[in-house]
């Protein structure tokens, strides 16, 4: 499929009032409870639509993540749960500036995936949690990616630029596990990376297997940039990453 609205830029896909607005309240208020250190915003394209992958560790991600993108480039369209389009004052705020509800296990699933396509074609920065969920590892490294962004890219020919975050657990952590902590204020860090090169896949019948190796790759790109903020290496599969965790032997004491 040819990418549509590629000669889009910036200006003519910039943020609405209700954006405008929530990205005031949001900035201020992590301004307030943490540091922020961002990385790569060069990586962002200037203009045409694309794609952001992110790693997911706390529900401030979203937060952390969309304070970057609007400082840096386009503000995001985040795929979220529809049942969060239904929370009062909340989902009016998500209708208001765009944002893309997901109706999952249901025959409206692929909504959710023609208006990321609409979006991408008319300049738009679609923004997708790989995972679709918070992060299940005890020690927060990436899960198993879904394949909604591989079959996004793959269908539009848009570019995928990964992201990594980190910080935002110390200030909710996830399924409440662990301790908050806002003193010290915590560093948010959000990293982009270069895009994903997904060349070989180009034309390739969506298959389950190519969109799982596509799919594998973008979530390759986003933990290679955790470990570069982290500073430490992921094990491989099938190590036990429990035994040699600083961040598991911290929460296991706080237990």
């Amino acid at each position: 499929m040819r990418r549509k609205g590629s000669s889009s830029t910036s200006a003519e896909a910039g943020p609405g009032r209700t954006y405008a607005f929530g990205a005031v309240i949001v900035r201020t208020l992590l301004r307030l409870v943490a540091r922020r250190e961002w990385r790569g915003a060069h990586h962002l394209p200037g203009q045409g639509g694309y794609i952001v992958a992110i790693n997911h560790i706390s529900h401030v991600d979203p937060f952390a993540y969309g304070h970057f993108q609007y400082k840096n480039g386009l503000p995001p369209r985040f795929l979220v749960k529809s049942s969060v389009f239904r929370v009062p004052v909340v989902g009016a705020f998500l209708r208001a500036t765009g944002q893309i509800p997901v109706e999952r296990n249901s025959h409206r699933a692929a909504d959710a995936l023609h208006a990321a396509v609409a979006a991408l074609e008319g300049g738009r920065c679609v923004a997708i949690y790989p995972e679709g969920t918070l992060t299940s590892d005890p020690d927060l490294w990436p899960g198993r990616p879904k394949t909604g962004a591989a079959r996004l890219a793959l269908s539009t020919g848009a570019p995928v630029i990964p992201v990594a975050q980190w910080g935002a657990h110390k200030i909710l952590p996830p399924y409440g596990n662990g301790r908050r902590r806002l003193l010290p204020r915590p560093t948010l860090v959000v990293a982009a990376g270069p895009p994903v090169d997904l060349s070989d896949f180009h034309g390739a019948e969506l298959t389950t297997p190519v969109l799982r190796q596509a799919s594998e790759r973008i979530m390759g790109a986003v933990t290679e940039l955790l470990e570069e903020i982290r500073g430490e290496k992921r094990l491989a599969p099938g190590v036990d990453s429990t035994a040699a965790s600083p961040l598991h032997d911290e929460n296991r004491r706080r237990a």
